[in-house]
């Protein structure tokens, strides 16, 4: 029995050393906590970047690329999470979510944010912008930068425009070549008066339905027709229920991107820099390849023969403009006077 006493205190003298003598419980404490992998994330800033349009389109392979720029700028320490097709905030609530928070980054169509800067109508007007490059001086000329000035009150900062391409008309009764082929017809529209008021110069009804339900508002024939960029069109499948498409190039689809105010102020400033010089070269990026996407895209509708495409002629151009005119006279004192002269000047340096 004192043998078997001996030798059990001889055992747990042993274990009591080897805790506290043999192993080192701080050392192995810190040990198991420590992880240089999870101390960056723990130290990651995330930017949550939501939108409505497929990743494929113009805006969505922008943001694929910015977040890409962004992650290598800042050797990971910001990572944009992209969120397409209206996953996680579509048209109807998106501004919402930037203004509270919920998302840092948005980019809606310069269109949906006219009911709340009227100004803004002026890159809706028909026919203003000739080409491309009027499009990008508007942008990053004078135009845009007095344009950005209307949300110095508000927790939304813009940062930048991005590019898509010129908008064409689709439509499933008929081929719409005349102002007078509008008649009688019901189109889905973006939430600005200018659009509304060129389609109702024309004789159409309109109807403002947000992006994601334009697919299933054609398909149950409550709608006729939409105007979209050709990259919309192919990546949204609306040709499926528009058997005809008129090359009218009568406006502009770009996009504003939008931070939250409070979120970009609290960056520190060496990762606001990254931040922008990402953004800077990602929209050069879209610029450039807005029109080869969309060039690609016409060329994989026609593809699918399932729409009759038409081109309207210069004598055919002129009559849209022509009845469309009134427009530049019922909106030039809202959008004010001294802009829209600057637009009338850049549309004028770029006509052919």
């Amino acid at each position: 029995m004192r043998t078997f006493l001996a030798i059990s205190s001889i055992i747990v003298a042993g274990f009591l050393s080897a805790i506290f003598i043999g192993f080192d419980t701080n050392e192995s404490k810190h040990s198991l906590d420590y992880d240089d992998e999870q101390e960056m994330l723990d130290n990651q800033i995330v930017i949550r970047f939501s939108h409505v349009v497929a990743e494929t389109s113009p805006k969505g392979a922008a943001a694929r690329k910015f977040a890409e720029l962004v992650y290598e700028k800042t050797d990971g320490k910001v990572k944009v999470e992209v969120f397409p097709n209206g996953v996680l905030y579509n048209d109807n609530n998106e501004w919402e979510a930037i203004q509270n928070g919920n998302v840092e980054m948005i980019a809606p169509a310069t269109s949906k944010l006219t009911s709340r800067y009227p100004r803004w109508q002026l890159l809706d007007m028909p026919f203003m912008f000739p080409d491309h490059q009027a499009v990008q001086e508007a942008y990053e000329g004078e135009i845009g930068k007095t344009l950005i000035e209307d949300f110095k009150h508000d927790n939304v900062k813009p940062l930048i425009f991005w590019y898509n391409g010129f908008k064409q008309i689709t439509n499933r009764k008929y081929p719409i070549i005349e102002p007078e082929d509008f008649e009688r017809t019901h189109f889905r529209t973006m939430p600005s008066d200018v659009i509304k008021e060129q389609f109702h110069l024309m004789g159409a009804s309109t109807s403002v339905i947000p992006f994601n339900k334009i697919y299933r508002n054609l398909e149950v024939d409550f709608i006729d027709g939409q105007e979209n960029t050709i990259s919309n069109i192919y990546t949204k499948k609306l040709y499926k229920h528009q058997p005809y498409l008129t090359f009218s190039n009568h406006g502009y689809l770009g996009y504003a991107v939008l931070v939250n105010r409070d979120f970009w102020d609290d960056l520190p400033d060496d990762i606001k820099g990254q931040v922008s010089q990402a953004l800077a070269e990602a929209t050069d990026w879209n610029r450039r390849h807005a029109i080869e996407i969309n060039d690609m895209h016409i060329r994989a509708l026609k593809r699918t023969e399932q729409t009759e495409i038409y081109f309207l002629t210069q004598e055919q151009e002129e009559e849209w403009k022509e009845k469309l005119e009134p427009i530049y006279i019922k909106f030039k004192p809202i959008i004010g006077e001294e802009l829209m002269e600057k637009a009338l000047k850049l549309r004028e340096k770029y006509s052919h």
